[in-house]
C-alpha cells in the first residue's frame, strides 16, 4: 500500500511539473525589442510633429496624467497644460529634431526610453543638445507618454 501511495504521489509530483512547464511555454512572453520598434515608429512621429507644428498630435501622444519636465521650468501636469507647453514649443520655428535612444527597457504597463536629443530652431537656427527620459504607459491598447524630461548638455548662456 505504500508503494502504491509512493507512485500516485510520484505520477501526481510529474503530471503538476508537466502542466506547469506546458503552461510556461504557452504563456505570452512580452517582447520589450518588439516594442522599441513601436515607440521608435512613435517617437519619429513625435519629434515630426514638433517639425511641422501638429500640436493635435503632441496633444494626444500623451496620457491624460502626463508629466512634463522641462529644463529651466516647474513640472507641466495634466494634458491640457502639456497642450499649453506643445503650442509654446511648435512656435519657435523648429526645423530639426531628432531623438536617439540609448537604453530601452520595461514592462507590459510602462516603457523607458532613455537617450540623446539633437534640436534646430528659430531663425537663427540655435542648436540644442541634450538628454531625454520618456515613460511610456500602456492605456486602452496604445502606448503613450506618461513623463516626459529632458535638459541641454549645451553650456549656459552667460547673463548679460
Amino acid at each position: 500500500m505504500k508503494r502504491i501511495m509512493i507512485a500516485v504521489l510520484s505520477a501526481a509530483i510529474a503530471f503538476v511539473g508537466m502542466l506547469t512547464t506546458g503552461c510556461r511555454d504557452n504563456a505570452v512572453t512580452f517582447d520589450v525589442a518588439a516594442m522599441k520598434q513601436i515607440i521608435k515608429e512613435k517617437t519619429n512621429r513625435f519629434t515630426q510633429a514638433h517639425i511641422i507644428g501638429d500640436t493635435t498630435f503632441l496633444n494626444n501622444i500623451v496620457t491624460q496624467d502626463a508629466k512634463a519636465y522641462p529644463p529651466n521650468s516647474d513640472a507641466v501636469i495634466g494634458r491640457a497644460a502639456i497642450a499649453a507647453l506643445n503650442s509654446h514649443w511648435v512656435s519657435f520655428d523648429i526645423k530639426e529634431f531628432h531623438e536617439e535612444t540609448m537604453d530601452f527597457y520595461g514592462n507590459k504597463d510602462y516603457l523607458i526610453d532613455e537617450g540623446t536629443y539633437y534640436l534646430r530652431y528659430g531663425k537663427d537656427n540655435t542648436i540644442d543638445k541634450g538628454k531625454y527620459i520618456n515613460v511610456w504607459k500602456h492605456v486602452g491598447g496604445d502606448w503613450k507618454i506618461y513623463s516626459n524630461m529632458w535638459n541641454t548638455s549645451m553650456p549656459a548662456v552667460p547673463a548679460k
